[in-house]
């Protein structure tokens, strides 16, 4: 089986998620459902590593044997892009790579409530997207972003792991970042940012108590800052990220919300 070609059925007929392991026929995800690949053939050991060694960057190769999973993005050869998972698990390696549509949509192709436009319009502060894996937080703010650059002159600098949605600029300057590429971490990336002069700076995900208190930094020094979280609601994205921090930290970590946090959508 040819991964390329398994890869242009997925992006062909729709697919969300492609999932490949040893011993299983290829999968995708088609609107919630999972489906096999039709015609396939059960996936071998030497089939999977020689997969996984065409398509992980050259910079995790010496990181495979050490890590229990990898995220990394990859563009094939025909020109799909997609957001990749290898882990570990029982028979071996195995790995799920997100379909990334090449086209940005709009806010108004996706149809959201004009009170998000306006998150746009900001200029300081932290806005958050949440919801489950799936469920479109990339999407969302992969609109915001394309609304900065076709309507303002800012400098937008996005730090993601990996790199998603790849933007071309319009009216806005744009730096994207990877991490384990272009910078070690979530932390020394915001860090550095508070040096590089953004209007806008995305964070892929508030993962951890540093990764926070360095946005919510940056977001209360006069940068925009959008970032997601896997939480369901308001509420629980508030408790969680009350969490990455010890009791004693609470109160000064509300003051701070209180006066950066913009909304969570």
């Amino acid at each position: 089986m040819n991964l390329e070609k398994i890869l242009k059925v997925a992006v062909r007929g729709g697919a969300s998620d492609i999932i490949l392991k040893p011993g299983a026929l290829p999968r995708f995800r088609f609107q919630g459902d999972i489906i096999n690949l039709a015609d396939g053939e059960n996936v071998t050991d030497a089939l999977m590593a020689e997969w996984i060694s065409a398509i992980i960057p050259s910079h995790l190769k010496s990181k495979l044997q050490n890590l229990q999973d990898l995220d990394f993005a990859y563009t094939s050869a025909l020109g799909g892009r997609f957001r990749v998972n290898l882990f570990r698990q029982k028979q071996g390696y195995a790995m799920v790579m997100r379909v990334i549509n090449n086209h940005i949509r709009t806010m108004e192709e996706l149809q959201l409530p004009k009170k998000l436009h306006s998150f746009a319009e900001e200029k300081r502060g932290l806005i958050l997207v949440t919801g489950a894996t799936g469920s479109g937080k990339s999407t969302t703010l992969a609109s915001v972003i394309e609304k900065i650059n076709s309507t303002k002159a800012a400098h937008i600098l996005t730090i993601e792991d990996p790199i998603e949605f790849i933007f071309k600029e319009k009216k806005a300057t744009i730096n994207q970042r990877e991490i384990g590429i272009d910078t070690e971490s979530f932390p020394a990336a915001l860090r550095s940012a508070l040096r590089q002069n953004p209007d806008v700076i995305l964070v892929g995900e508030l993962r951890d108590k540093e990764t926070t208190e360095t946005a919510l930094m940056a977001a209360e020094t006069g940068h925009l800052v959008l970032s997601t979280l896997h939480t369901l609601d308001a509420t629980e994205s508030i408790t969680r990220l009350m969490s990455y921090f010890p009791p004693h930290q609470h109160t000064s970590l509300r003051m701070m919300l209180s006066q950066t946090l913009k909304a969570i959508v």
